[in-house]
């Protein structure tokens, strides 16, 4: 009876280190995917990028416990990647969707060096249409954002167009604004020294 035991447990191990050879977690990728019926599995069609190589993880000598996990989290990265993708398609849609039409207002300043919009409009742009030498000539848009446009001194006229939807937006008027911002001192003309003055 002893020996039957222990010819059955002799036999039991056998067959598990037999079997611990047919364990394909300890197989490497390129022996399991180099079966004609395991080579269209997600492990073997993977490719990955090793040192700046781009290689199928079938060519590699990982092993395939380790490229399981490499290959279910590149399809959990992918599944979560297509999520986003149709979450961002269904909000295009709906943008696409909406009957709400932009409108839009232009509105001339003059002798600022800023330009604003009304309540509920943002800006979108800011130019400078007519100067003058005295006025002080071109000046240079230092500052644009939602709310307002500066330049970098006064100038004689700009227009300033905001817009919004419809709905979210009072009507809209074209309107010219005449600032009182103070003239620019006049700087006194010297005379030149010329070698030839008496």
């Amino acid at each position: 009876m002893r020996i039957a035991k222990l010819a059955a447990g002799a036999v039991l191990a056998m067959a598990l280190a037999g079997c611990q050879n047919l364990i394909p977690q300890e197989m490497s990728v390129s022996d399991y995917c180099a079966n004609p019926e395991k080579s269209q599995e997600n492990v073997c069609r993977l490719k990955v990028e090793i040192d700046g190589q781009t290689t199928a993880l079938s060519d590699t000598d990982m092993r395939l416990s380790d490229a399981r996990g490499v290959a279910d989290s590149a399809s959990d990265a992918a599944a979560r990647a297509q999520a986003t993708a149709d979450e961002a398609m269904q909000r295009a849609n709906a943008a696409l969707a909406k009957t709400d039409e932009m409108v839009c207002e232009t509105l001339t300043v003059q002798k600022t060096d800023t330009g604003t919009c009304r309540p509920g409009y943002e800006l979108t742009s800011c130019t400078q249409t007519r100067y003058t030498e005295r006025a002080g000539g071109l000046s240079f848009l230092r500052e644009i954002n939602n709310e307002k446009c500066r330049f970098n001194e006064r100038v004689l006229e700009m227009q300033v167009r905001c817009c919004n939807t419809a709905s979210a937006a009072p009507q809209p008027e074209d309107a010219t604004i005449v600032e009182d911002m103070p003239e620019p001192e006049a700087e006194p003309e010297t005379p030149e020294d010329s070698p030839l003055s008496f």
